[in-house]
Order: C-alpha cells, then sequence, then structure tokens
C-alpha cells in the first residue's frame, strides 16, 4: 500500500541525490534511476491525490480529511521541489534536458498506472464488493430474525 509519507520521503532522496549529482557535473543520462525514483514518488502522490477524491466504499467511515490535507501538504511540498529543480536543471543543463526529466516522468507515471495502480484499484475493488456482500448478508439476517421475533410473538410459528 502506498503512502504520503513513504512516497515523499522517496520523492526528497531522489530529490537530493539529483542535486547533489547535478552540483558536481554528472550527466543527465546518467541519473537515470535516481530520476526514474522521483517520477514513481510524484506518480504515487497523484495517484495518492486521485484516490483520496473518490475513496474506496470502505474507507468510508475513516479520516478522509485528514489524509487528503495530509496529501495536499505533500503535494505542495513536491512542487516547490519540481520547482527548485526545473530552475536548477535548466540553468547547468539547458532547458532541453528539463524536457528529457519530464518525458521519463511521463514515462513512469505509465508504467506505474499500468502495473501498480491497476492492481490497487483491483483489491479495493474487491475489498468494495465482500463489503457490500457482508452488508447484504448482515441486513437479510437481521430482517429475517426481526420476521421470526415479530411472528414468534403473534404465535404464527
Amino acid at each position: 500500500m502506498i503512502d504520503p509519507i513513504s512516497a515523499m520521503a522517496a520523492a526528497s532522496a531522489a530529490y537530493s541525490g539529483i542535486k547533489k549529482a547535478v552540483s558536481v557535473g554528472r550527466e543527465i543520462s546518467g541519473m537515470a534511476g535516481t530520476i526514474s525514483q522521483w517520477s514513481k514518488a510524484c506518480s504515487d502522490l497523484d495517484f495518492l491525490e486521485k484516490k483520496a477524491q473518490k475513496p474506496p466504499m470502505y474507507k468510508m467511515f475513516s479520516d478522509t480529511q485528514a489524509n487528503a490535507l495530509e496529501i495536499w501538504t505533500q503535494k505542495q511540498k513536491l512542487a516547490e521541489m519540481r520547482e527548485e529543480l526545473r530552475a536548477f536543471i535548466s540553468w547547468n543543463y539547458g532547458p532541453s534536458s528539463w524536457d528529457e526529466i519530464v518525458r521519463i516522468e511521463a514515462q513512469q507515471r505509465k508504467e506505474q498506472r499500468e502495473l501498480v495502480y491497476k492492481k490497487q484499484e483491483f483489491i479495493d475493488s474487491c475489498i468494495n464488493w465482500a463489503v457490500g456482500i457482508a452488508a447484504t448478508f448482515v441486513g437479510g439476517a437481521i430482517l429475517t430474525l426481526v420476521v421470526y421475533i415479530i411472528g414468534a410473538t403473534q404465535g404464527k410459528w
């Protein structure tokens, strides 16, 4: 399960790594793993934001406002990091280098959506169905019990 704190920790670690690599003069192509890690963390936070806007049914009674606020805060920090990285990389390597990072990030988002997020959405869907079926059975059992008690008090069985 993805949570905003671990996604932000991964983004911060990748951010620090990219900044250090740029400051010592490494090429962008040599930082592909770190940039990929940054992109994955950005993608995770985006996914969490979309999920917080429409939470699964089984999380209906949880504190979704606090989670949404946490995600929003992390997204604001991430936007600040992104802007600083864009300026830093564009200044050191030129604007085309930032375009390359944006391209890598888009590719990473697509891979994450296909591999991780669809699986998480399937799990959420299965849990939603299980909770719905359980609620239906419990409701049916309660209704049957009420009908039986009413019938027993009236002497019909």
